[in-house]
């Protein structure tokens, strides 16, 4: 077999043209917008990923406080088989008003390989070819993939409940998203805003962030929303998922309008176990570009426990490896073009803790562990159950709501063995944080 001239993972059709335009735009809406300090640019490009049942399109809005994607379903695709591979490209003007413009009956051709996509209507082809991929999008997908997976389905709402809902939501202002968050309890069929997170309740922060949502109202089907179990006073992200005809359209946003993804912290604890390296190498290898990652299955195959086997697949989300869906309850494999050797660069805190341990600066006496860093500061950190707490600024600003801070990630490493790191770990600039 010889080298095809022009490689692709799709060509085809698409079966409900107007309604994947629609999603294709709520995307491209997603990745060029900013909803908290919108007066600063964003122009950054959907990721698209052939998944061998399935397309995914995902982006980030510009503030990185807003995951997208939109899953294209077998039932909503017309042609050959689907491949595997990803690409990244830019939704510029010319394809934005090409999809806006598609009927009815009007025909929606695709064709997707690693170095462009082409979009083909009754007004002839557009052609995108791949970009470079934001650097900075690298965060955010590990932290959504984790913080996802601790999401349970909260409500489904109708069609007509679906509308209603989500055209009385605030559409924020020009200086950007209003501060606070909102809940919802689901009541009936609907939705109805409560004051504080009583059991049940979703946390709705910046709900004007959903704006990307009302592209695809009409051909929705259903509204189906996730969220965390509510356990304290405080905000959460959440999942709202519009259910359309072969594909689905998921709004993913971030505790807090002011708060991007790649600050919450959620990788640490799993990339501060010294075997989540080896153990993410293994499953890397088993990984076949499935839709739907089967843990059960992995720690079969591999010999791991789920714990580790979980933990790797963390660590394979910090280089773009592996994502997660909420309405299947599973992660799903993809590559982007991330080297794994970022994954230090890209978490300070966990830089930190690994030079602490390196300096010899942790030391434990029962529940309790004690910090010393190189200013003469001593933090203490306490074990309560498996979880720490510390008397730092860091532990008192957000008590634990964006993840653990250096001291408590570096007692976990002493705790757990970590073995310290040959050479002195340094952050941008050259000095420990």
């Amino acid at each position: 077999m010889g080298f095809e001239e022009h490689p692709q993972f799709f060509a085809g059709f698409l079966t409900s043209p107007q309604v994947a335009a629609a999603g294709l735009l709520a995307v491209a809406d997603v990745a060029a917008a900013r909803y908290y300090q919108r007066q600063l640019r964003a122009s950054l490009d959907p990721v698209v990923t052939g998944n061998g049942d399935r397309l995914r399109f995902e982006s980030f809005s510009g503030c990185g406080g807003v995951y997208a994607r939109l899953d294209v379903m077998t039932a909503g695709l017309d042609g050959g088989e689907v491949g595997h591979g990803t690409t990244n490209v830019d939704v510029n003007n010319p394809l934005r008003e090409a999809l806006s413009r598609i009927g009815t009956d009007d025909p929606l051709h695709l064709r997707v390989g690693p170095d462009e996509m082409a979009v083909t209507t009754l007004d002839g082809p557009v052609v995108e070819k791949k970009v470079p991929l934001p650097d900075r999008w690298l965060r955010g997908f590990a932290e959504a993939q984790v913080i996802a997976a601790g999401f349970d389905l909260r409500a489904e709402l109708p069609a007509a409940e679906a509308v209603r809902f989500l055209r009385s939501l605030p559409r924020g202002s020009a200086r950007g998203a209003a501060r606070g968050a909102q809940w919802v309890v689901p009541a009936g069929r609907g939705l109805r805003p409560t004051t504080r997170p009583v059991p049940g309740a979703v946390c709705l922060p910046g709900p004007e962030r959903l704006i990307a949502l009302q592209r695809v109202l009409r051909h929705a089907t259903a509204l189906r929303v996730y969220g965390p179990p509510v356990t304290r006073e405080a905000t959460a992200a959440g999942a709202w998922e519009a259910v359309l005809p072969g594909m689905r359209l998921t709004l993913t946003l971030s505790p807090d309008a002011s708060r991007g993804f790649s600050g919450e912290g959620a990788v640490l604890d799993a990339l501060a176990a010294d075997e989540a390296t080896e153990d993410a190498e293994l499953i890397a290898v088993l990984l076949a570009w499935e839709p739907r990652i089967d843990v059960g299955e992995l720690a079969a195959a591999s010999g791991l426990p789920t714990e580790r086997v979980r933990a790797a697949l963390v660590r394979l989300g910090t280089s773009g490896r592996v994502g997660y869906d909420t309405a299947e309850s599973a992660y799903f494999h993809r590559e982007l073009p991330y080297d794994a050797e970022r994954v230090e660069h890209h978490n300070p805190r966990l830089r930190a803790a690994r030079a602490l341990v390196a300096a010899g600066a942790v030391a434990l006496d029962g529940a309790l562990g004690t910090v010393t860093a190189d200013d003469g500061h001593v933090h203490r950190v306490r074990d309560d159950a498996g979880t720490l707490s510390c008397s730092c600024l860091w532990w008192a600003k957000y008590r634990g709501g964006r993840g653990p801070c250096k001291h408590a990630l570096a007692v976990r490493m002493v705790r757990r063995g970590a073995q310290a790191p040959h050479e002195r770990v340094l952050v941008d600039g050259g000095d420990v944080r």
